[in-house]
């Protein structure tokens, strides 16, 4: 059993994350915890695997036990032998160079036996469809094959309390079904689960309770055949993502017909390999349509992120050229002329400030024009937060409002929308739309069927592009 009884929290220096939260989660018990981006629900879990108050720094009231053990009183490493996390970033919770390495690491530390942690690895591996990943090096994964491998590597542990940070942030459709058949069978085996989740369509048949915070509190607690009975526009309001179980490789859009005279981008000799590694892509020429919203659709593990790399001039091993109208951009052309946003932000967050990070980007330091960017993407009120200390859907948008900031042409977005809530990703589709109306051409990697369907006006399916594309 989980209890919290009369938490608030405070990071240091900053204002209260958590207010006087009670709340108790019984064994066996499927806990889904919703509300907007910001609202508390990161916070919230750190409490119950410990990083608050041992690994985060900052003013704890009040008392949150783990199976009647004190959490505060309990070092990390007597509470993790009970609890296994899920980041939002999988790449912060990773210890080895190889996934195999990486699934037989909980285990190992638990002192398990190397026969029981192979027998452990093989029922997961089987059971979950993740032959294709074992003996990979984790950096060479995409954000999808890291976000499985993370779940996997907890799913193999002999814990019991199971918590997730927005687990589905980065995955395909077929990874959320994956995804949801795992937590389907941790149900069976009576393990504790409490997920902090957006999308929540997935996990409707398997929750026992819903509760929802707003600004540190929980406002509402909600059984689950009560939850189940929500409308989806009332999902919408409550700042969740409540689109059903759609594969985005099935979704069509309309093509903006006026946009047809403004021609095309077109890449040619657009080959990459990793060192030592088989090509991950080879198209002679691809046409990408100018003024239009373009979404790169496809499995996990495609290639996409690798693609809008290359595209933007950072893969230098890449030699493609780019057509633009009469002009010919090489790789550092290219890096000069595109901006990207990338799917991990925290690789491309700088400086000490919100604001100082947008105006970095700007051609010419313009003070007003960076507040009225924050203002629109409503982050006006962390404009001197340093950004590594926002949550994950408040550095996306960071990172968006830089992009808006540096005024390129040509803007590449990787997984734009992770981990933000519905009003966000609406605010995000909204801005792609005004870039669209400015002239310019974006380019998003995307698995949001939502975001396809409100912002999209072209879709290049990236499995069918290079002749992968699977059809049963």
């Amino acid at each position: 059993m989980i209890c919290f009884k009369n938490v608030s929290f405070k990071y240091t220096g900053e204002k209260e994350s958590l207010h006087d939260i009670d709340l108790t989660v019984k064994d066996g018990e499927v806990l889904l915890v919703c509300g907007a981006s910001g609202c508390g629900k990161t916070t919230l879990i750190r409490c119950i695997n410990g990083l608050i108050p041992h690994f985060y720094g900052g003013e704890l009231k009040g008392n949150v036990t783990v199976n009647g053990e004190d959490v505060n009183k309990t070092s990390l490493r007597k509470i993790s032998r009970k609890v296994g996390t899920v980041f939002q970033n999988p790449r912060s919770q990773f210890f080895n160079v190889d996934t195999t390495s990486e699934l037989a690491f909980g285990c190992e530390n638990f002192g398990i036996s190397p026969e029981e942690i192979e027998k452990r690895i093989d029922h997961v591996v089987d059971h979950h469809d993740l032959a294709s990943l074992m003996d990979r090096n984790i950096f060479k994964l995409s954000g999808g094959e890291k976000q499985k491998i993370a779940c996997a590597s907890i799913a193999v542990e002999p814990v019991d309390v199971i918590v997730l940070d927005e687990p589905s942030a980065n995955l395909d459709h077929k990874g959320i079904c994956e995804l949801q058949k795992m937590i389907g069978a941790w149900k069976k085996e009576g393990k504790t689960i409490i997920i902090a989740e957006h999308r929540i369509s997935y996990l409707l048949p398997y929750i026992t309770r819903a509760v929802l915070m707003k600004k540190g509190r929980i406002e509402r607690e909600y059984q689950a055949e009560k939850f189940r009975s929500i409308p989806e526009d009332r999902f919408h309001f409550m700042g969740m993502r409540a689109e059903g179980m759609t594969d985005p490789l099935e979704v069509n859009v309309d093509h903006d017909e006026k946009n047809s005279f403004n021609g095309d981008l077109i890449l040619k000799n657009m080959r990459f390999a990793y060192r030592h590694e088989k090509p991950v892509f080879d198209i002679p020429e691809l046409k990408i349509p100018v003024g239009e919203i373009v979404a790169i659709t496809g499995t996990n593990g495609a290639g996409k992120s690798t693609f809008l790399r290359c595209m933007c001039g950072m893969e230098r091993k890449c030699k493609a050229v780019l057509k633009a109208g009469n002009a010919e951009w090489n790789n550092k052309a290219r890096r000069q002329k595109i901006y990207m946003v990338m799917q991990d932000v925290n690789h491309q967050l700088f400086t000490d400030s919100v604001l100082e990070e947008v105006m970095i980007s700007q051609e010419k330091e313009d003070k007003e024009e960076a507040l009225e960017i924050l203002k629109k993407l409503d982050l006006s009120e962390f404009a001197d937060r340093h950004p590594l200390s926002l949550s994950g859907g408040q550095k996306q948008r960071v990172a968006i409002a830089s992009a808006l900031a540096a005024n390129r042409s040509i803007i590449l977005f990787d997984e734009p929308t992770s981990g933000l809530d519905y009003a966000h990703m609406m605010q995000v589709s909204n801005i792609l739309k005004l870039l669209k109306e400015a002239g310019k051409t974006v380019i998003i990697v995307t698995h949001d069927v939502e975001l396809i369907k409100t912002a999209c006006t072209y879709i290049i399916r990236f499995d069918k592009l290079l002749g992968t594309e699977k059809t049963d």
